[in-house]
């Protein structure tokens, strides 16, 4: 299975598709190195030939072929390039192959609240910042108006506190900057939500 990880960052999740799953994984970002990316692939014992970097915009569309991918998954940046509701069917899906399937996991809120932002959220994140969230009923509606995709389920996540958890504990400037907010309560009104599709 060919599969794609769209915005796949240092390529943690990549590694895991090909060595665990077995799968022939495209680890895809716009702002990582592939060559740091297939080095850090190597020293793991993935072989070069099922794993492969490729540096891309996902919102311009990607250089592959049509209906080349069986499946994308996308952890952490969909949520950026997504909300454009013509987005789905104009940019990604024509690369998927009918009957694949798209797995995504994003930040959310548990109700939208953009016309009334709680203070916590405010405390280290800006209202255009927290536009990139939304609840499951947003993105529900966003996305059943896809000609080409039918929503197989949009739930919550269980991994929300943990892995803000584990996000705060690194040495990471913008981890430090995120403190502030959760401190004060923004987990609250925060989640992440597992959404899977399916190419029509």
């Amino acid at each position: 299975m060919i599969a794609c990880d769209l915005g796949s960052g240092t390529g943690i999740t990549s590694a895991l598709l090909a060595r665990e799953y077995g799968l022939d994984t495209y680890a895809v970002d716009l702002w990582s190195d592939p060559e740091e990316n297939r080095t850090f692939f190597r020293k793991l014992g993935i072989d070069d030939t099922t794993i492969h970097p490729a540096k891309a915009d996902a919102s311009q569309g990607l250089p592959f072929a049509p209906e080349f991918f069986e499946c994308v998954v996308s952890i952490d940046s969909y949520n950026y390039y997504g909300r454009d509701p013509h987005y789905l069917d104009e940019r990604l899906l024509p690369y998927v192959r009918r009957g694949g399937t798209l797995y995504l996991a994003i930040p959310g809120m548990v109700h939208d609240c953009h016309d009334n932002l709680p203070e916590c959220l405010l405390t280290s994140w800006t209202s255009e910042q927290l536009e990139y969230m939304h609840d499951a009923n947003w993105w529900h509606d966003m996305l059943s108006r896809s000609r080409g995709a039918q929503i197989v389920g949009i739930h919550e996540m269980t991994c929300t506190r943990e892995a803000w958890a584990d996000w705060l504990a690194c040495d990471n400037e913008y981890a430090a900057g995120d403190r502030a907010a959760v401190e004060a309560g923004a987990l609250d009104h925060l989640n992440t939500l597992a959404i899977v599709l399916r190419k029509l």
